[in-house]
């Protein structure tokens, strides 16, 4: 198995990679070609379809920051899409990782990666486009019949929201299938002016798995 190599962590990834092995391909289509995850990257990671359609929102050229960019799925579709990527990820091990998948996937140099805390770089960060897939509080997070922004981490959903409407109106959440539709609402209306605003169901074979929310320009 492609995890990560000399790490303490290693013991964890496997265990949490044979739960999730089957699907391997369809969270990274090379994965045989070197992909390396930890053990949250397997459980986190947005599968390639869909990051795929997510970063087909965006304008070719365009100037992306992927607020939390774990292993980097996302960024790694966003450069493939032809757009110039700012990875910010706080943990500089999944920052390594980024960087090597984005290598296996011939991207890397579309990719800036930095390590740092997003709601600190926040105030100083401008683009296109911000893209968001903060924590969800792991695999419990599918025991709560209805998930609430307040149960996203490291801070609340309307606090990272306001955090990356600083940097561009133009946005996109990538949430739990059960979240709480309005209050996504909420964050729409409640701009100056209301933001357009749609949600997305995705699904990997037929098996619906999470939401994706547009705002702006994103959003049809």
């Amino acid at each position: 198995m492609n995890t990560e190599p000399g790490r303490a962590g290693d013991a964890a990834a496997e265990a949490v990679a044979g739960k999730y092995w089957a699907v391997r391909h369809s969270l990274f289509s090379l994965y045989d070609h070197g992909v390396r995850m930890d053990a949250e990257g397997w459980y986190s990671v947005t599968p390639e379809a869909v990051a795929a359609a997510q970063a087909a929102r965006a304008t070719p050229g365009s100037l992306v920051v992927d607020a939390f960019s774990g292993v980097g799925g996302n960024s790694i579709q966003f450069a493939l899409r032809g757009c110039y990527v700012v990875v910010v990820e706080i943990d500089p091990r999944k920052v390594e990782l980024a960087r090597h998948n984005a290598r296996i996937y011939g991207v890397e140099d579309k990719i800036e990666f930095v390590v740092g805390d997003f709601f600190h770089l926040a105030p100083y960060l401008k683009a296109d486009l911000v893209f968001l897939s903060p924590p969800w509080g792991g695999p419990s997070y599918s025991q709560t019949q209805v998930y609430t922004l307040d149960l996203l981490q490291p801070k609340d959903g309307y606090t990272l929201f306001q955090a990356a409407k600083k940097i561009s109106p133009n946005i996109i959440m990538f949430l739990p299938r059960h979240v709480d539709i309005t209050q996504l609402e909420e964050l729409s209306w409640s701009s100056s002016p209301p933001l357009h605003f749609e949600t997305e169901e995705n699904y990997v074979q037929d098996r619906s798995i999470a939401i994706t929310a547009y705002f702006g320009i994103v959003a049809h």
